[in-house]
C-alpha cells in the first residue's frame, strides 16, 4: 500500500485585488488562501476533488469553527508556501491546520485551525462520514505530538527558529 503524505504544501502568490491599501494580504483573504490551497493540494496529492464530490454525490464540508494566528505580514507579490495537515478527525467531523510561511519557510506568517462538518447537501445537516473516507483519514490523519490547543500551537510555532 502507498503511503500517503500527511503535510501537503503549495505555493501561491499574494495578488493585488487581496490586499488592503497598505500592501498586506487582507486579514480576511488568509482563509480563502488556505482553503483553496488545500483544495488544491488534496486534488494534487490524493486525487481527492471535494468539488466534483459535493455535485455528484451532494457531501461536502462546512466551516464550524476557523482560529487564525496573525504572525507576520503577507506581501503584494509576495511567493508564500502553504502547508496544511488533518489534525484531527470523528465521524462527522475535521481538524484542519494551515500554515503559511514565506517563500523559504523561514518566516510563519499565519496558521489557521479550521473545524470542517461533513455535510449532506440534500438534507441540509450534517452527515457521518462514509468507511471508505474514514479509512482514507486513518492513512493521512498527522496528530499533534503534544497535547495543545489552538493559542500554545501558535505559540510555540512562533517562537521555534
Amino acid at each position: 500500500m502507498e503511503v500517503l503524505k500527511k503535510i501537503l504544501e503549495s505555493k501561491m502568490k499574494i495578488r493585488f485585488h487581496d490586499c488592503d491599501p497598505f500592501s498586506h494580504l487582507n486579514n480576511s483573504r488568509y482563509i480563502d488562501y488556505f482553503l483553496t490551497a488545500r483544495g488544491d493540494q488534496l486534488i494534487d496529492n490524493y486525487s481527492l476533488d471535494i468539488y466534483k464530490m459535493a455535485q455528484t454525490k451532494g457531501i461536502g464540508w462546512v466551516s464550524a469553527n476557523t482560529q487564525i494566528s496573525y504572525m507576520a505580514p503577507a506581501y503584494l507579490m509576495e511567493d508564500v508556501t502553504i502547508q496544511t495537515q488533518l489534525i484531527d478527525c470523528s465521524e462527522k467531523s475535521l481538524l484542519l491546520e494551515a500554515l503559511m510561511w514565506n517563500g523559504n519557510k523561514t518566516i510563519l506568517k499565519a496558521m489557521m485551525w479550521t473545524k470542517l462538518v461533513h455535510f449532506n447537501l440534500k438534507t441540509q445537516s450534517s452527515h457521518p462520514h462514509s468507511q471508505e473516507l474514514m479509512q482514507f483519514f486513518k492513512q493521512i490523519i498527522n496528530p499533534l505530538s503534544e497535547e495543545t490547543n489552538f493559542e500554545l500551537r501558535a505559540q510555540n510555532l512562533k517562537h521555534r527558529k
